[in-house]
Parts: C-alpha cells; structure tokens; sequence
C-alpha cells in the first residue's frame, strides 16, 4: 500500500496540466484528492473526477478570498486535509508599463494571497493531529532572468517569503513547508502566453538550461510527491527548483 494511501489532499489550480499531472500522481497513490479550480470549469472538473474515481470538485474563485477561505475551512472541519497544494497561479506576460493596477493585484491575490488563506483555513486541522504538509509553488522567474511578468515575479516573491515564515511558525506543531520552483515546463499555459513566439520561446529555453530538453509535468508532479512523503519529513522551509539547470 502507497504511503500516501487514504491522506487527503486539497490542490488548487487543479485543471491546467501541472494541477493534472499531480491529480493524477496523488489519485493514483491512494490519496483522496480535493481539486479546486474556478467555478466554470466544473464540468470538466467532474469528468476528470470521474476517471480519477479518488477525487472529489471544488469550484472556487480565489479572487474571493474570504469566501474561498470560509468554504476550505468548512471542508477541513469535516474531516481535515493531510496535505495542501498550493498551485493556482494567473500568468500574463507583456512590459511592465502595460499592467494595469488591477491585472498587479489579481495576480498577488490568486498566487500568494490565496495560499495564505487557503493555509489559516486548513493550519487548525493540521495542528490537531500534529502533523500535515504545505506545498507552495514559487518559480524559477525569481532569478531574475525572465522579462515582462513583473506581478507574476512579484506575487513569487511573496510565496517566498510566506513559505519561509509558515514554515517557522507551524514547524513546532509538526507541519512541514515547502516551495516548488518549476522551470520552463512544457504547458498549455505556454502556449497560451507565447503563441506564435513559441518555437523562439522553445529555442532560448533549450540555450538557456544546463539540461538540453524540455521538462514535462511529471518532473513537478514527481516532486511534490516527494514533498508529501514521509521520506521529506525533516525538509521545510526549502524551495526546490525542477529547472533543468539555469
């Protein structure tokens, strides 16, 4: 039997194709795996919930702070969460002269701010059974390398920042967390952002990594699991790039 067997899982920004990846790695695992994504895409959230058998939709704006908080704080009195994937991400790129106030703040409010949220709602759970696993995404724009997406860099930093000070703070009642760094990670986010400038896009990644191919989901997903582990239990506060070397 799986180590993660029967833990429950909640994953935010379930749908798009890292959210998948690790959907599909925890279901698979034996997890009971919660995926919230926005309230639109239910549909396909209940036929992915369908094949998966383990997972269960959750249709949440995180724009909405106070009610998503609320509705995750609600589910975690039921029976708790094990684990929290903290994965949502809005990513646009173009100058930093072209962000509206507005596109700044949606971004720092779904990429970091809805981490802490989503953490207070499932913190009291956690430390109740004194243990549990947070797992932050963060990003390998935080070296500095990647031109126009400074709210997306920004809200990062601000994920950064948390999973050091969470992990500190809820270390002494036996919750772990942690960061994950991604690279250039073959997505439909990409081809979204870059379009008809994918193949340039394609070209300068290749250039820039130490490693001379492209990185799949399942080099994230692989490692999250790792996270969520018992193996990981004397690793927090860390952040873990899957870059290919940059």
């Amino acid at each position: 039997m799986s180590l993660i067997s029967g833990s429950r899982v909640l994953l935010t920004g379930a749908l798009g194709t890292l959210g998948m990846a690790q959907a599909v790695a925890f279901a698979e695992a034996g997890a009971d795996v919660v995926l919230l994504d926005r309230p639109e895409y239910a549909a396909k959230g209940r036929r992915v919930c369908a094949d998966l058998k383990r997972a269960s939709y959750l249709g949440l704006d995180l724009n909405d702070l106070s009610s998503a908080e609320a509705s995750v704080r609600s589910l975690a009195a039921e029976r708790g969460f094990d684990i929290l994937i903290n994965n949502a991400a809005l990513i646009i790129n173009k100058p930093f002269e072209a962000f509206s106030l507005s596109e700044y703040e949606d971004q720092i409010r779904v990429n970091s701010s809805a981490a802490f949220a989503l953490a207070r709602a499932v913190a009291p759970g956690m430390k109740a059974k004194g243990y549990g696993k947070i797992i932050n995404f963060c990003s390998i724009t935080l070296n500095g390398r990647w031109d126009g997406y400074v709210p997306y860099v920004a809200s990062k930093g601000a994920m950064l920042g948390l999973t050091k000070s969470l992990a500190r703070e809820l270390g002494p009642h036996g919750i772990r967390v942690n960061a994950v760094s991604p690279g250039a990670i073959v997505s439909e986010a990409e081809a979204r952002v870059f379009g008809d400038r994918l193949q340039a896009y394609n070209d300068w990644v290749i250039e820039n990594q130490c490693l001379k191919e492209r990185i799949l989901p399942k080099a994230v997903s692989d490692l999250v699991m790792f996270l969520a582990l018992p193996a990981s239990d004397m690793i927090t506060g860390q952040n873990i790039g899957v870059d290919g070397g940059w």
